[in-house]
């Protein structure tokens, strides 16, 4: 499992407020964005290919509603191994990593290893997950599923 390495980089202000922007509307043109926080276009567009290049802005994607596309249900699955050695959890986290039904997977502290965000279409379709994929790892120990009965909240826009 690879960890990244946190370095800590100095945004400026101006920085930031670009970042806060290009969260709230990644389709903003250059100009409109130049616009909202004060710069001409040509330096704004330098800052963000900065960042870019700093690995600061991961990539541009669309948010897609799951209810929308038939993945209406969220499942929360807290995952115990066996062992919990650096051969295991890298086993853990290589085996997961192909299975588009998660959505996040995070390595925990506590009583569980692992924390997974899976979406499906049904119940029937988490059964078939569970069955198929999940139970088929090796060294899990436990698995405790709990489904998501409502969002309350979600962003993806970090509090700069």
């Amino acid at each position: 499992m690879k960890v990244a390495e946190s370095s800590k980089i100095d945004l400026s202000t101006l920085d930031r407020k670009i970042l806060r922007a290009l969260q709230e509307d990644g389709r903003m043109t250059i100009q409109a964005l130049a616009d909202r926080v004060g710069l001409s276009a040509s330096p704004c567009l330098r800052r963000i290919r900065q960042m870019e290049k700093a690995g600061i802005i991961a990539g541009y994607s669309a948010t897609v509603d799951q209810k929308a596309v038939g993945l209406p249900v969220s499942v929360f699955i807290s995952i115990k191994l066996e062992r919990q050695r650096a051969r295991e959890l890298d086993a853990f986290a290589a085996a997961i990593g192909g299975w588009p039904e998660v959505m996040e997977c995070y390595l925990m502290t506590g009583q569980f290893d692992f924390l997974l965000r899976v979406v499906c279409a049904d119940l029937e379709a988490y059964e078939h997950f569970l069955r198929e994929k999940l139970t088929q790892v090796e060294g899990v120990a436990s698995i405790e599923s709990s489904f998501s009965l409502g969002q309350v909240k979600a962003s993806r826009v970090l509090p700069l």
